[in-house]
């Protein structure tokens, strides 16, 4: 029997720089610096539990490139974080980052917990540890974090606030803020909305119109509920969501703004009910994972029935099964575009903050959706140029930008 190598998700990110560098004749020497992190932080992060326990939680930050700007990343609190997928998750903020064309690099960290399982005083209590024993690393012009999965505005207002205490009034430190504490109108909404705009434009770039298209949805958090609002403002048919309760499925079309009411979907009335997991392989013309990385694997590449694949959540399908649905000529198109819209929203708060003036909501709108367009066209012209899939053209486009800032900066010096 031939033996399966599973491969780390680091090593399938590293896998697209390698053949991106590749295909712009990098030497192999700037290939070895892309895939290799700049500085990891392990750290150990001793807490009492609501009974008075002791236990000791494992904290990570990341920061894989700061050749374009200061690096950039989410923290996320999950069971399943550790520092292989936090490497991984780094290094494609780094791609994203040059993507977009904002002056960021690229950073990642977390803390293995289940957030759902957290009261908010000892949520507050993990990030306020967290950001104390990584300080040193963190900064406006150094690394900014902000929300990410198990996290949200409120943690990032606990950040903001602990690391005042410590190094002064810097609100440009942190995004994805509350509007209260120096936060920008439109972040919250960005990363769905852009979602939302790219399937779009990939459905409007095959001469397909997006109103009447059917939409499944795994996921149903902060990105999964912005794109779900936004597709339906767009006309298209949302029919089927899943969160962590289950999962609702109506081929008429479901009730978006009714399910953004509830706290959860097992509290939906309507729909006919499915798994977490089953959403993905709901008939759609087009499904958004938009939760957990590594949902779309061999064991179940066979059973998706949709015509696009746009990726909301951050490498939610390995490497195999992309090949596979490509093969079957599904269109995917790759989380770095797909889903930064959430760093172009940090990056206009970012502005915001250092400017110290605050952006319009429909102006916030108006950029966002414009550069998001840019980005998808630059992608489409890459691929066209190079005869390759939307994923590669991506990475070629960002090793590209990458590549030139390191080698400009003379930093082999």
């Amino acid at each position: 029997m031939e033996q399966v190598i599973l491969r780390s998700s680091f090593e399938e990110v590293n896998d697209q720089v390698a053949r991106a560098g590749s295909l712009l004749g990098l030497h192999p020497g700037i290939i070895d610096v892309l895939t290799s992190c700049e500085r990891e932080a392990v750290i150990a992060i001793p807490m009492y539990d609501d009974e008075g326990n002791i236990e000791v939680l494992s904290g990570y930050r990341v920061q894989h490139s700061s050749a374009r700007g200061p690096r950039k990343g989410g923290i996320r609190f999950h069971q399943t974080v550790n520092l292989d997928e936090t490497r991984a998750l780094a290094s494609l903020m780094t791609w994203k980052t040059a993507l977009v064309d904002v002056p960021f690099g690229g950073a990642k960290g977390g803390v293995a917990v289940d957030a759902s399982k957290l009261s908010p005083r000892r949520k507050e209590q993990i990030i306020r540890r967290w950001t104390r024993s990584l300080v040193e690393m963190l900064g406006q012009n150094r690394d900014i974090p902000a929300p990410d999965l198990g996290t949200d505005a409120q943690t990032m207002a606990w950040f903001l606030d602990e690391y005042q205490r410590l190094e002064g009034f810097q609100p440009a430190c942190v995004t994805g803020k509350p509007l209260e504490l120096f936060g920008a109108p439109g972040r919250e909404e960005a990363t769905g909305r852009g979602v939302a705009g790219i399937t779009r434009a990939a459905l409007e770039h095959d001469g397909r119109s997006a109103k009447g298209a059917r939409v499944a949805i795994q996921g149903f958090g902060n990105v999964g509920r912005f794109a779900a609002r936004t597709f339906s403002e767009l006309g298209m048919k949302v029919v089927a969501i899943a969160d962590v309760t289950g999962g609702i499925v109506d081929q008429a079309g479901l009730d978006v703004l009714e399910l953004i009411s509830y706290p959860d979907l097992s509290y939906a009335p309507t729909g006919d009910r499915i798994g977490s997991t089953d959403v993905l392989e709901i008939d759609c013309d087009v499904l958004i994972p938009a939760a957990l990385g590594g949902v779309i694997t061999d064991a179940n590449v066979d059973r998706l029935r949709c015509e696009y694949l746009i990726e909301a959540a951050n490498h939610p399908t390995t490497s195999t099964a992309d090949a596979s649905l490509r093969k079957r000529g599904i269109t995917i198109v790759p989380d770095i575009l797909a889903n930064s819209g959430g760093v172009l929203g940090s990056y206009f708060e970012w502005t915001q903050n250092i400017q110290e003036f605050r952006w319009p909501l429909q102006r916030f709108r108006d950029e966002l959706d414009a550069r998001m367009a840019i980005a998808f066209a630059t992608t489409v012209e890459t691929a066209d140029h190079y005869g390759v899939d939307l994923r590669t053209a991506a990475f070629v486009v960002s090793v590209k930008r990458v590549a030139e800032a390191f080698t400009l900066r003379g930093t082999l010096a």
